[in-house]
């Protein structure tokens, strides 16, 4: 926290706090195998793009980032995990202007995250949610902010459900993503994925898989989507840093062909083999990976 490692239990921040307060500041959620993160460049690139969007000042550059990352890794009790890296407004008046916040908070949370550990075993239940996406005209979906009040509400109609996740429309009717991920589904042999126009986030695990159907030769492209293309895919999955890849079995109440589908299992195995290949027998990263 702000340069100094301390046990969670010890890590506090102010009640003034801007992002306690109004949800102000930025966060990347980033994982660690084999004691080395995962593709943290490109979190580090998308924080500093989110928190530029916001007039946010970050306390430190990318290099000195990446080496407070390295040292949480470090410090972390497990070889594998997952990182909330998270910047605040910082503490300021009370009231949303932001000229009263002289200096961020910063800190670099590992813990344990196995988001949909359950539904990755047997597909994943989803619903589509009655809240809506805001639109980008609103908020852009690009910016990782610390207000995630939308995708909650979307989330509580999911648990009110029974279902694991919930799939957010936008105002035009079309899918945007999943409250906490992003989705593909596959038709004909081809995977298709929502635009971040619609209101999907650029998301870092969803891009890994656009590269992996490259290198396979599976035809892959960003094209908008209705509640009718869910229900009639052939296969559907779920992707994010915390839950990585999960099938999806059904989507209200209607079950998919196939969970999990073939051009899933083939890009799970490479998304695996990525991993061992990007993190294992390596140190921890001091620069990052280069993208």
């Amino acid at each position: 926290m702000n340069g100094r490692l301390m046990p969670a239990a010890e890590a506090t921040v102010s009640v003034f706090d801007h992002g306690l307060l109004y949800g102000d500041g930025v966060f990347e959620g980033i994982r660690f195998y084999h004691r080395r993160a995962f593709r943290l460049q490109a979190h580090l690139a998308r924080l500093t793009l989110s928190a530029r969007a916001l007039a946010l000042s970050l306390p430190w550059d990318q290099a000195a980032l990446t080496r407070a990352v390295a040292e949480t890794i470090t410090a972390a009790p497990d070889d594998a995990g997952y990182l909330r890296l998270v910047v605040t407004r910082g503490v300021g008046a009370l009231g949303i202007d932001p000229r009263s916040c002289r200096q961020p908070n910063l800190f670099i949370i590992a813990d344990r995250l196995d988001a949909m550990a359950e539904a990755r075993r047997r597909g994943a239940r989803l619903i589509i949610a009655a809240t809506r996406r805001l639109g980008a005209d609103g908020l852009d979906p690009r910016i990782k902010s610390l207000n995630y009040l939308n995708p909650i509400l979307a989330r509580l109609e999911a648990n009110r459900a029974g279902a694991d996740e919930a799939v957010m429309l936008n105002a035009a009717g079309r899918v945007t993503e999943g409250s906490a991920d992003n989705l593909f589904i596959v038709q004909g042999g081809r995977l298709l994925t929502p635009p971040a126009s619609d209101g999907a986030l650029a998301g870092i695990t969803r891009a890994v898989v656009l590269e992996l159907a490259a290198t396979l030769g599976i035809a892959a492209c960003e094209q908008p989507l209705t509640p009718y293309d869910l229900y009639t895919a052939d296969e559907c999955f779920l992707t994010g840093t915390a839950a990585e890849l999960v099938p999806v079995a059904d989507i209200d109440g209607r079950p998919l062909s196939h969970c999990p589908g073939p051009l899933f299992s083939r890009l799970d195995q490479a998304f695996r083999a990525l991993i061992e290949r990007e993190c294992r027998n390596k140190p921890p990263a001091v620069t990052g990976e280069a993208e």
